[in-house]
């Protein structure tokens, strides 16, 4: 049978389709027949055609890896035999690497124990003094070892000592190869006892490195994966040598004459190290290096003629070509500011960023800003608190440089700008709206990446104005519109579409007068079925959700059924995964598509609340098997979507509140808070935790106490904030390194927000007896963060908590009791927040103390009423006195008169309420109109004096709040019975307040009397 094979094998090679066929034919009769086995061992070992030789061990593998059960156990004994024997005397590397895939398969099922032959064999020759040999040897271990490295685990210490040997050997770079591939595949699976010996090669696997770059850039690139591996699986290995790779790693990184991917694999080696162990990398001083050798990569102007990938004209503006070293050493600056202290990093940062920013190269210009471009996310804080008019400055002056190069760069800064440094940044449209209509107005079309750029950055920055894009509306609508009318191009179609779904987040119903104009141009999109349309008609069905969510139902509503049909017949006629998505399927194929499905099916679920019902369960399905996605976005919108299904759910059943629909709820809820506790314990990417903690934050919110209707589900969350706050999760590079705790990245901080925002959601939605024990646990987390050595962002968060709490325990059965049982911890915090160098920690701690008041009320009152209430008193009055910012102003007021509300003897309401009333109407923080005004009629009917004499500022403050739409109907309501009473009941005085108010209020408060 050996030659017929050897005959058959040798037609597959053949040229001829119908030589071949024959031969396939035959193979499959052939391998029917039990002798298939020893006959492809002996044309394996025999033939004299590597070719052939090469097929029988790959035929070979396929069998075993199919059948290895049913093949006799003579046969196996003889195949294990005969693949060693065939290994050795092989001299062609093609084949020999067939064989050892081969014996790969065959360790899978026979354990290496089982096999005594092989490890003898290996042993052999990779310590052989021949080289040719020992290159073998490796190549069969790494094959061996990659496909199934557990079960040779008791070797392991012997491996690394071999391994420590081989990698000396600096004339014999394939062996090299294999040997540090070997070493990356078992690195996962080490434990504790091979640790210092792991340790102690770590020296001689760099110097193994810098001999293989010179022999085989490609292979190197491909060993360099061992530091990713070794950093995932056990950073400490690294720890103690970590200044040695660093070094290695910026030498490859920044040598010109190698090859991009090799220095990109370098490069991104130290990203992954900065994002894993920050604290190392400042506590070794390696920041300061790690930037010093960076910026010339990032500043590097590209070879003569030739552009930068992200400056080429067809660059999509994508970001898909991120494989180069310019893009990582912005990425490493990225990572930093994502993981690194914000103080610590500027310090080293500004010096080279302004001496980019001021060169007289275009390239050093454009690094700066990129530079402060990867900042925006990361140091979000700390940009728009100390350097933001100046920063924007330089953004926007970019915008008219000479050099397209770094009016490129200033427009994707200025995107990252708006998307990260909201609110603050929006306060100065308007001196950005006029400079990014301009400058659209004056491109040249053909320049569509150039375009791109400054749509995306109109796009970021619109998004974010609300009702202050009024006065651009024109301008942009025109401008819009005619992009989807009179142009051929249709990639600038696609970006006027997206921006309208921008305009539309802004305007809301602003937006009404051009609805009919663009829904037409949208139906006209969604209606032609050619090939080249799909990416706008993608952007039209996502354009179409925002319209539908921001334009008010009675606009939308008449279309709503039209649209969804558009969009269904489109999946229908054309299969296209982008269109499946928008179309709102999870079943695609890509990773933005699976994420922006998830986020499009929980928006849906929760906006049309029972019409989705029918949906629900399927949508679920599918929307639960991403959670454990590879890529963590998918993840993130993963739970995020089953949040807004739990929220969905729970509308439903408020809306038609029968035993199904609440069982439902009950039943979704305890699938999906288990699982997002799990996550937040467990998962390795902060950003993803964040996202799972703001949306459970959101389903206590929505669901309040239904959340808890498990008895089990508050010790659970009060746990897992505890874990967040004390640093105790997988995501947080915690434990080891505790110096510093003041100082620490913005995103650590902000992880730790999203969970201490949860507090006062569990306080507003138990009894308080039954939170009281796990709140005790977790105020003194909350109030460590108010100490004056912590950042502003820390001590305005742990004031604004506090004081939200007690907003929460108002509310709550037992709320009194506990906040008077903390009220003598929380006064001094509060106090002490109140004299603040910081507007917002003032604020927030004014918002504090007022809560207290209400909260404790009488108890605080009787049991401390001689030294705690006049000590708030002098505490507000003083600050009265000399605050000048409007925002406390308005909360000072909003204070004393939840003091007044809940404990009206206890204030001296003749000092108190005149200095109140002098500081109406409230400025900034208009939902406190709520509280001021409840307490004003309220002593109208307590002391009716005292407000009768105030009634000229009372009358003129009401002025301004009647009719202000940004001021709730319930207070308007209280306010218009009030000026009644005044009218009928002290009409002279009311007259005479109302005559010297400007005749436009006079016609606001009498219409709002009429209407009462």
């Amino acid at each position: 049978m050996t030659e017929e094979l050897e005959q058959i094998l040798s037609q597959l090679t053949e040229p001829d389709n119908a030589v071949i066929q024959q031969a396939t034919a035959q193979l499959k009769q052939a391998f029917k027949d039990p002798a298939i086995i020893p006959a492809l061992c002996a044309v394996m070992s025999g033939s004299q055609n590597p070719k052939i030789r090469q097929s029988a061990a790959v035929m070979l593998r396929l069998r075993v890896k199919k059948y290895w059960k049913k093949i006799s156990p003579n046969d196996r004994e003889s195949l294990k035999a005969v693949v060693l024997q065939a290994f050795m005397q092989e001299a062609e590397h093609t084949v020999q690497h067939s064989l050892s895939q081969l014996c790969a398969v065959m360790v899978k099922h026979e354990t290496p124990d089982r096999w005594p032959a092989l490890l003898q064999l290996l042993n052999q020759s990779t310590k052989s003094s021949n080289p040719h040999d020992r290159q073998v040897g490796l190549l069969l271990l790494n094959k061996v070892m990659e496909s199934n490295p557990e079960p040779f685990k008791p070797h392991y210490c012997q491996l690394l000592q071999l391994f420590n040997t081989v990698l000396q050997d600096h004339n014999n770079p394939t062996a090299l190869y294999y040997c540090i591939l070997t070493l990356t595949a078992i690195t996962a699976y080490t434990g504790s006892e091979e640790m210092n010996q792991m340790r102690s090669i770590i020296p001689s696997l760099i110097v193994a490195l810098k001999h293989l770059i010179k022999a085989d850039q490609g292979q190197a690139s491909e060993a360099m994966e061992v530091f990713n591996e070794l950093m995932e699986s056990e950073v400490s290995i690294i720890v103690p040598h970590v200044t040695d790779m660093v070094r290695f790693c910026l030498e490859v990184g920044s040598d010109t004459a190698l090859s991009d991917s090799l220095r990109v694999k370098a490069l991104s080696c130290i990203a992954f190290l900065i994002k894993l162990k920050s604290k190392t990398v400042l506590k070794q001083k390696l920041l300061n290096p790690i930037l010093q050798a960076i910026f010339p990569v990032l500043t590097a102007a590209p070879p003569p003629g030739e552009e930068d990938p992200e400056d080429e004209e067809n660059d999509s503006g994508d970001g898909t070509d991120n494989d180069n070293p310019k893009h990582c050493a912005a990425q490493i600056i990225d990572t930093m500011a994502l993981h690194m202290p914000p103080e610590k990093l500027f310090q080293q940062l500004t010096p080279l960023t302004q001496s980019c920013l001021a060169s007289e190269n275009p390239y050093q210009r454009k690094g700066g800003l990129m530079c402060l471009a990867v900042l925006a996310e990361g140091c979000a804080d700390h940009i728009r608190t100390k350097m933001l008019s100046s920063v924007l400055q330089t953004v926007c002056r970019s915008l008219s440089d000479s050099d397209q190069v770094v009016r490129s760069a200033g427009l994707f800064a200025l995107g990252q700008f708006s998307e990260h440094l909201q609110p603050e940044v929006s306060k100065y449209s308007a001196e950005v709206m006029p400079l990014l209509l301009g400058y659209l107005s004056s491109l040249n079309e053909a320049k569509v990446g150039h375009v791109t750029k400054a749509f995306y950055a109109l796009e970021n920055f619109m998004e974010n104005l609300g009702a202050d894009i009024e006065p651009y509306l024109p301008t942009l609508m025109d401008t819009m519109l005619s992009a989807l009318n009179s142009t051929d191009n249709l990639k600038i179609k696609e970006l006027a579409v997206s921006a309208i779904g921008a305009i539309a987040n802004a305007a809301k119903e602003l937006l009404v007068p051009y609805f009919p104009p663009v829904i037409e141009s949208l139906k006209c999109f969604l209606t032609t079925t050619t090939e080249e349309m799909r990416s706008l008609q993608t952007q039209s069905l996502d354009t179409l959700s925002v319209l539908a969510r921001t334009i008010g139902k009675d606009v939308f509503s008449p279309l709503a059924a039209e649209c969804v049909q558009l969009g269904l017949n489109l999946t229908d006629t054309i299969d296209d995964p982008d269109l499946r998505r928008c179309t709102f399927s999870v079943e695609n194929a890509y990773i933005d598509e699976k994420e922006d499905a998830c986020d499009a099916l929980g928006e849906i679920a929760f906006s049309t609340g029972a019409v989705f019902q029918p949906f629900l369960e399927s949508s679920f399905q599918q929307v639960y098997e991403m959670r454990d996605f590879p890529h963590e976005d998918v993840r993130r919108a993963a739970f995020g979507a089953m949040g807004q299904f739990c929220r969905a759910q729970h509308k439903v059943w408020n809306e038609n509140p029968n035993e199904a629909n609440h069982q439902a709820l009950l039943k979704l809820l305890d699938v999906v808070l288990p699982c997002f506790l799990e996550t937040v314990r467990t998962e390795h990417e902060r950003q993803v935790v964040m996202g799972v903690l703001e949306t459970m934050n959101n389903v206590m919110k929505s669901c309040k106490e239904e959340v808890f209707k498990n008895p089990a589900r508050l010790k659970e969350i009060s746990c897992v904030i505890r874990d967040v706050l004390k640093k105790k999760t997988a995501c947080q590079d915690g434990g080891d390194e505790a110096d510093d705790e003041d100082q620490q990245a913005e995103y650590d901080a902000m992880l730790q927000e999203f969970a201490g925002e949860g507090i006062p959601l569990l306080a507003s939605s138990v009894p308080a007896d039954s939170f009281a024990p796990f709140l005790n646990d977790l105020l003194p987390l909350i109030m460590s963060k108010a100490k004056s050595t912590c950042t502003v962002a820390d001590r305005s968060f742990s004031v604004g908590t506090i004081g939200e709490i007690l907003q929460a325990l108002v509310g709550v059965s037992g709320g009194r009791g506990v906040a008077g049982r903390l009220s003598n911890r929380l006064l001094p915090v509060l106090v002490a927040g109140v004299r603040d160098s910081d507007a917002e920690v003032r604020n927030n701690s004014v918002f504090g103390l007022g809560c207290l008041a209400q909260a404790a009320g009488p108890i605080v009152i009787s049991e401390t009423c001689s030294r705690d209430y006049p000590m708030m008193l002098s505490v507000f009055s003083n600050l009265l006195a000399k605050e000048s910012d409007l925002r406390v102003i308005d909360n000072l007021c909003a204070a004393l008169c939840r003091m007044i509300l809940s404990n009206v003897d206890a204030v001296p309401l003749e000092q108190v309420v005149p200095a109140l009333v002098t500081r109406l109407p409230l400025k900034e923080d208009l939902e406190e109109n709520k509280t001021v005004f409840s307490c004003l009629a309220m002593l109208y009917t307590h002391s009716p004096a005292l407000i009768v004499q105030l009634m000229k500022p009372i009358v003129g403050a009401s002025s301004h709040v009647l009719g202000n739409k940004d001021v709730d109907k319930e207070t308007q309501n209280t306010l218009a019975v009030l000026m009644k009473q005044f009218a009928q009941q002290h009409s002279a005085d009311f007259q005479a307040a109302m005559t010297s108010l400007p005749g436009e209020q006079q016609a606001v408060l009498s219409a709002a009397i009429a209407a009462s």
